[in-house]
């Protein structure tokens, strides 16, 4: 299978069963059986798998032509339909001796429950997919395929494709200020890929799109279960209370947390006890709250949250989740804006997390991808005309001494405003080490003098570069394929007060992302706020279905 190489952010998460302890070997057996069922269960509800690898049933090519002059909204499908047909000489694919395979029903299943998927775009001729599939196995002794069943099936698998694995046009990510590249995916040669298999259950043959995707998708389905048995009325203020103490909230927040899978004790405990304690604090992970294990106001207020809201958070990433490219082979960074952390990666394996610090809102670090070419040590920081002249020039006209001061320099003019460099040392904005990935939007990522910012919960303090809570590592990581860069060398770069340019040996890819809500490698949804007001707009596209696709 051909597919556009890339990824972004974290990794896969296994799930592991466990069985009661020892009763008898027979109740074993049996849990284990019931669960390669369901697993068995589970894979045949997704798209790939066991197409028919037939070739004596086939058509003639000119079938095509008229069951798209009958259905003409599947003609931005045609190239596909036409090229897959074309690979495999015009076999049947959804039939086996006459009968349609069990994979056709889990097609028109999933289409008939987009909502399962995120999606509320209705999809063409909904009522001629189930006529005709229900009509499709005749008790006949020697059953024929129907073309209009199994031309039918494969349009509406490219309309599957293109809402589910592919999402929103360009012009709509775009619209909502997501510059990533999207990925691209051979659908055709997917199937072709499928078809060859042979029935076999391969694990590399999961769906084409990024893994997050399935793991939001199980969990939209628990708050959607959640959300239809339970009212979440508003938990009280529980401001002052601490281990040790009894009250009544006491038992509310437990019970809050048991639903929401944080807490695993006795509900109906007025004591906060270490269990309680300890489920705070894995809450407060999972919301990128300040971990103390405190019921504090802000812990409050995310677990006061309508469950509706969170589902609709869960929805937006997922369609975010369409949007990326699938897999990359190399190192690569990711930095997730909202969770104001970066992650270093190589292919499918997280190496290390750093916290950092992005854009505030009026100043917004921009979601893009880049190539990260250059280490520069001591560096000098250019000022931006835009810090020059909101910033600088008031604060040059009350104090005259203000460019010595901040051991800055002027070294021209430019645009009607003076041209004013920073000298390296510890006192400069970009701190001892920037990394550069050239790009239209002038923006990188860096050190800072400004240390304490790395200990808030949100961080979103910068005029849109993004600052680094671990440079001198991060420099070390770039720098790993030229041994000469050791780490002591690297530290005497960085505190030298001379600029230093170095080019890296390989181009390392770096990805600015935004997800509010997403799981980690323990499985564990975590949610962030929105800090750039972008969910909403999203949405309201996907849940209103005027998204463009």
């Amino acid at each position: 299978m051909r597919k556009t190489q890339y990824i972004l952010l974290i990794a896969l998460t296994l799930f592991t069963a466990l069985g009661c302890k020892q009763n008898a070997k027979q109740n074993k057996q049996s849990k284990a059986d019931s669960l390669k069922k369901k697993a068995a269960k589970d894979w045949s509800k997704t798209i790939p798998g066991n197409f028919s690898d037939q070739t004596q049933a086939v058509f003639d090519s000119t079938e095509l032509a008229s069951f798209l002059k009958k259905y003409p909204d599947f003609n931005p499908y045609a190239k596909d339909i036409n090229l897959f047909y074309s690979k495999r000489k015009f076999a049947y694919a959804w039939y086996a001796k006459g009968k349609l395979i069990e994979q056709a029903g889990n097609l028109s299943d999933r289409l008939s429950n987009l909502q399962n998927e995120g999606i509320f775009k209705a999809i063409p001729y909904p009522k001629s997919l189930d006529s005709l599939t229900f009509e499709a196995n005749p008790k006949a002794a020697n059953p024929k395929p129907n073309i209009s069943t199994e031309l039918m099936l494969t349009a509406q698998y490219f309309v599957f494709s293109k809402l589910a694995f592919q999402g929103m046009s360009d012009s709509t990510s775009k619209a909502v200020n997501w510059f990533l590249p999207r990925k691209k995916i051979a659908y055709d040669d997917y199937l072709d890929t499928l078809l060859k298999q042979k029935g076999k259950l391969d694990s590399s043959l999961s769906e084409p799109v990024y893994r997050q995707y399935d793991l939001l998708k199980n969990f939209l389905a628990k708050y959607r279960a959640l959300d239809a048995q339970e009212k979440w009325t508003a938990i009280p203020s529980a401001k002052g209370i601490k281990p040790g103490d009894s009250s009544a909230v006491i038992a509310k927040l437990k019970t809050r947390l048991f639903k929401l899978e944080d807490f695993k004790g006795d509900t109906t405990s007025n004591v906060f006890d270490d269990g309680l304690k300890d489920a705070l604090k894995a809450f407060q992970q999972r919301y990128g709250l300040a971990v103390d294990g405190l019921p504090g106001p802000g812990t409050i207020a995310e677990m006061n949250v309508p469950l509706k809201t969170r589902i609709r958070q869960i929805i937006v990433n997922m369609e975010r989740c369409r949007w990326l490219p699938v897999s990359l082979n190399t190192d690569y960074l990711a930095v997730n804006v909202p969770e104001f952390k970066l992650h270093v990666y190589h292919a499918d394996s997280l190496l290390w997390s750093c916290n950092v610090v992005v854009g505030q809102k009026v100043h917004q670090t921009v979601i893009f991808y880049g190539q990260m070419q250059y280490v520069v040590f001591s560096p000098y920081w250019n000022l931006p005309e835009s810090i020059v002249r909101n910033e600088v020039l008031p604060a040059m006209r009350r104090n005259r001494n203000y460019v010595n001061e901040h051991n800055m320099i002027i070294t021209g003019k430019e645009n009607g405003l003076p041209v004013i460099k920073q000298k390296p040392g510890p006192a400069n904005s970009l701190g001892l080490v920037k990394f550069l990935f050239p790009n239209s939007y002038s923006i990188y990522l860096h050190d800072t003098p400004s240390r304490s910012l790395f200990g808030e919960s949100s961080r979103a303090f910068s005029h849109g570069c993004i600052r680094v809570g671990e440079p001198a590592k991060l420099a070390s990581f770039l720098l790993k394929y030229d041994t000469t860069w050791t780490a002591a060398k690297i530290n005497k770069a960085m505190h030298l007060g001379k600029e230093q340019t170095v080019t890296l040996k390989q181009k390392v890819p770096v990805f600015i992302a935004y997800f509010t809500a997403f799981t980690d490698r323990d499985n564990k949804l975590n949610f962030r706020k929105d800090i750039y007001g972008r969910d909403e707009q999203l949405a309201s596209m996907i849940l209103s279905g005027s998204g463009k696709y």
